[in-house]
This record gives C-alpha cells, sequence and structure tokens, in this order.
C-alpha cells in the first residue's frame, strides 16, 4: 500500500526543489502481516461450518456444498490467500470433485462467445499500445485543450473515454493515460499532494467511465449480460449505459474537483509532450493500420442490430487481421502473453458461482433467506433494495466479479415473478458493484493504480473521493437509470 509523503506548499517554498521528508516506517498490524494465513484459516472455518451444518429446509445437499465452496473462495479472494487464479482454479475443480455440478456446467463460460470478446479486447489493446497510436491520441489531445489543472483532471476522464472505443479494457488504457500524464507532472514539478490527484484521477475515472461502452469493460459488462441470458449488443448497451455512465463520471469529475483542490498555483506546461509528439513524426504503418480495422471493428460493433453478429467475433477477427502479413503484422506471438489465463480463471468461477448455484438450487434458497418474503410493488423501493444489499455485500467483499455472481442470481430469483425484466434487475446491481469504491482493493481499476510513479496515491485519498461517490451511485440508480429506462421503454 502506497503512503501519503506529500509536503505542504508552504514547505516547498521555503525548502525549494527538495523533496519531503520520508514517514516514520510504522511496523505493520498484526492483520496486515498475517493477512494471508488469516484468511486462510477464516476460509476454511466458512467451508466446514456451512459444508457440516444441519440440512436446511429448501437447500439441497448440492447446494450447500456450492454455497461452502464459493464462499470460502470468496474469503481467499478478499484476503488475497493466493494469486486470484490458483484460487478460482481450486474453486472450480472443487466443484467437479465433490460433483457438486458437472464439469459442462462449471466450464461453461468457455463454451460462450463472452470469453472470446475478453481475449479479443486484449488483443486489440495490446495493438493499440503497441503502434503507439493511443499515445499520440493523448498527446494531441493534451496539446489541443488542456490549459488548466482542472483541465489535465477532466483530460483523464474524457480521454478514458475516447480510448474506450479502442482499448476494450480499463487498465491499460489507464496505464497508457498514467504514462502521458507522469511526463506533465514531471514537466510541472508538482507537490506531491497534486500528483496524486492526477493518478487517482486516471485510474477512479476508469470505474463510472466503462459504464458507458460495451467496450469501456468487455470483461465486467459482458458478464454482467451473461447473468440475466442477454446476448452482447455494443448500441444497445450504449442505448441503456450511456446516459447513466455519463452523468456517473461527470459527477465524480465535479467531486473530485470540489474535493480536491491544487496546493500550488499550476502552470501546465507542455514543451515535452510536444517534443514527444515530434518525436513519433507522421503516423506510421503500424497506426495506419491499427485505425483501419479497429475503427472497422466499431462500426461492425455499433451496427449488430443489422448483421447480428456477436461483438465476441467481430474482436477476435479484428485481432486475428492484425496479426496476418501485409494486411495487419501489428500483433506478434509474444502479444499472447498480454491475455492474462488467470483472469480467465477468474472469471469462468465469479460467473460459475452464479451458474452452479442456479444447478443446485443455493440461488434461490439464498434469496429465501436474506431478502424479503415479496418483492416491492413500487419500483423506487425496490431499486433501493437492489442497491443497498449490493453496496453493503460489496464494501465487506470487496470483489466486483464475486458479488455480481452472488448477488445477480440471488437477485433474479427474488424477482422473477414480479413482472419486471431481468436486465433491469441485473443492470442495477451491476451498475451499484461497478460504480462503487470505498478503499483501493473495492475496484481492481483503483487497486492497480496505487502507488504507481510520479501519481501515486494511497487508501486516504481513495477513501476521502470514494465515500462520497457512494452518494452518487444511489443518485445514479434511483434517479437517472429508473426514470432513463422508464422513458426508453425498458422498463413499464
Amino acid at each position: 500500500m502506497a503512503t501519503d509523503i506529500s509536503a505542504t506548499a508552504d514547505a516547498a517554498k521555503v525548502v525549494p526543489n527538495v523533496p519531503p521528508p520520508a514517514p516514520a516506517s510504522k511496523a505493520p498490524s498484526f492483520f496486515a502481516k498475517y493477512k494471508r494465513e488469516l484468511g486462510f484459516i477464516l476460509g476454511i472455518v466458512v467451508f466446514l461450518a456451512i459444508f457440516f451444518m444441519p440440512a436446511q429446509q429448501g437447500l439441497p445437499r448440492q447446494g450447500q456444498q456450492c454455497l461452502a465452496l464459493s464462499l470460502m473462495t470468496v474469503v481467499f479472494w478478499a484476503t488475497g490467500v493466493a494469486h486470484p487464479g490458483y484460487t478460482s482454479v481450486l474453486l472450480l475443480c472443487a466443484w467437479v470433485w465433490t460433483k457438486t455440478a458437472d464439469a459442462t456446467v462449471v466450464f461453461k463460460l468457455w463454451s460462450n462467445p463472452m470469453i472470446f470478446l475478453v481475449v479479443g479486447g486484449y488483443l486489440i489493446a495490446a495493438a493499440v499500445e503497441s503502434s503507439g497510436l493511443g499515445k499520440r491520441i493523448a498527446y494531441v489531445y493534451i496539446l489541443r485543450y488542456v490549459n488548466s489543472f482542472t483541465s489535465i483532471i477532466a483530460s483523464a476522464y474524457i480521454l478514458g473515454f475516447i480510448l474506450s472505443f479502442m482499448i476494450p479494457h480499463p487498465w491499460p488504457r489507464s496505464f497508457m493515460i498514467m504514462s502521458v500524464m507522469a511526463i506533465m507532472i514531471k514537466a510541472m514539478k508538482l507537490p506531491p499532494k497534486d500528483a496524486a490527484n492526477i493518478g487517482l484521477a486516471v485510474f477512479a475515472s476508469s470505474v463510472p467511465v466503462s459504464l458507458i461502452l460495451l467496450t469501456g469493460d468487455s470483461m465486467i459488462n459482458t458478464i454482467a449480460l451473461g447473468f440475466a441470458g442477454v446476448q452482447p449488443s455494443w448500441i444497445k448497451w450504449l442505448w441503456y449505459m450511456g446516459v447513466p455512465g455519463v452523468v456517473a463520471s461527470v459527477l465524480l469529475f465535479l467531486l473530485q474537483v470540489w474535493l480536491f483542490k491544487p496546493t500550488a498555483k499550476v502552470e501546465v506546461k507542455k514543451d515535452e509532450i510536444r517534443e514527444l509528439l515530434n518525436g513519433l513524426g507522421k503516423f506510421t504503418r503500424n497506426e495506419k493500420v491499427v485505425m483501419f480495422w479497429v475503427g472497422l471493428a466499431i462500426i461492425v460493433w455499433a451496427t449488430d442490430f443489422i448483421h447480428h453478429i456477436h461483438p465476441a467475433w467481430v474482436a477476435i477477427a479484428c485481432a486475428i487481421i492484425l496479426s496476418l502479413p501485409r494486411i495487419g503484422d501489428v500483433l506478434k506471438p509474444a502479444d499472447w502473453g498480454k491475455v492474462p489465463i488467470a483472469t480467465m480463471f477468474f472469471l469462468t468461477a465469479a460467473l460459475g458461482i452464479g451458474i452452479v448455484g442456479g444447478v443446485t438450487g443455493m440461488n434461490k434458497w439464498v434469496a429465501s433467506v436474506v431478502l424479503p418474503s415479496h418483492v416491492p410493488v413500487n419500483i423506487f423501493l425496490l431499486v433501493l433494495l437492489l442497491t443497498v444489499a449490493t453496496v453493503v455485500i460489496h464494501f465487506f467483499l470487496g470483489s466486483v466479479l464475486a458479488v455480481m455472481g452472488i448477488v445477480i442470481p440471488s437477485m433474479l430469483v427474488f424477482t422473477a415473478n414480479s413482472g419486471i425484466n431481468p436486465l433491469v434487475v441485473t443492470l442495477i446491481v451491476y451498475t451499484a458493484v461497478a460504480c462503487h469504491f470505498v478503499f483501493p482493493f473495492h475496484h481492481m481499476n483503483v487497486l492497480v493504480g496505487e502507488g504507481e510513479g510520479a501519481g501515486k496515491y494511497g487508501p486516504a485519498e481513495v477513501l476521502k473521493l470514494g465515500l462520497p461517490m457512494t452518494l452518487i451511485v444511489f443518485f445514479v440508480t434511483l434517479c437517472v437509470e429508473i426514470p432513463w429506462w422508464k422513458m426508453i421503454g425498458l422498463l413499464k
């Protein structure tokens, strides 16, 4: 975890060009020191308690096994007992070993096109990054539109949205933008607090911005649609989630500008950015190739209501073409290493909690125990219930996909006879969890940027922004999504 070592503006004036003193090192707490060991023990205890508890009415034996193994794994994920890939494989294999579910059910994601959309997204991101096209876009935008500290913060949000058309995953987008921001931070000699504000903007902005487009986060967004049993559609996602995503992004930007004021007068210096842009020269052959094929893929994604080609096949086709001689030749064999197999297994396990839970009766039992016996008739009360339940569970579990895997199936069972569109229920829960964070571990988009380079921020900055961000989550689900979906006919 990063530590805030920022100095005050006054201290910087007294001793110019001298870095602030490092804080006295603190001995790690007992929990921090033995977090993995404690998490491992807690996970085993949870597993044994549920696995051997007396039979529950309405919970079949397979459902009880599924619940025990799932909660054990969620504890392992939350406490970092091992890399999520290892614990995910453990869960998947345990379901099969204990005959909780058949292997075809457990590994269902691997026969679904969604997995190929995730793979294609990583490969396209690698092509945009290696060609230099992403950095060129960032350089040009900053030179033209960034003239103040507020506009620097705004550029993190806007560039994240622009690049989400071409890079279907928030992490490579954020790291690419941060590499450009680091140059500006160095050139302007910003105090650590202001540098941390910029770094926080880059990574935190990817949380709401990723809601706008299906390719904002091809992993989480397509998984959400999978829970609802709806085929991904680029244009339909934009139609349903574009307005809520934009509102959430604008509100988070305004919140950040209000909470984090620059500690010193900032003079935007663009000389180094201009030199780097000039160093790129004219558009290279690889940039043109990537721009053409990714641009064509975006057009095909946006017109899927006409041809009905699954977005996954478009992404994979684009990635393959970018690897072929003459017409592509941008992606190299080594780029396959940028497709994380561990993430694939984590996705399979997170989605599998809902799938196996549905087959074994776990979801139905959890819904009957945790949720009220009757679905609220008033849509606002129902959405409030969904949002509160999701936010509370996410606060303690800290994993977006794990919470989606547990909450969405249970909520779909809970609302099955209410007449409400399952997609509405899914998107409400998705919005509440995908847009919520209080500490860095609550959202990987924020966690991956903690302590990164020139714009390093820590838990204190994330808490300061994330706590009031929770109010934005409730505002979006209650005051934006309900009226918007009623207006477009998704919600009757």
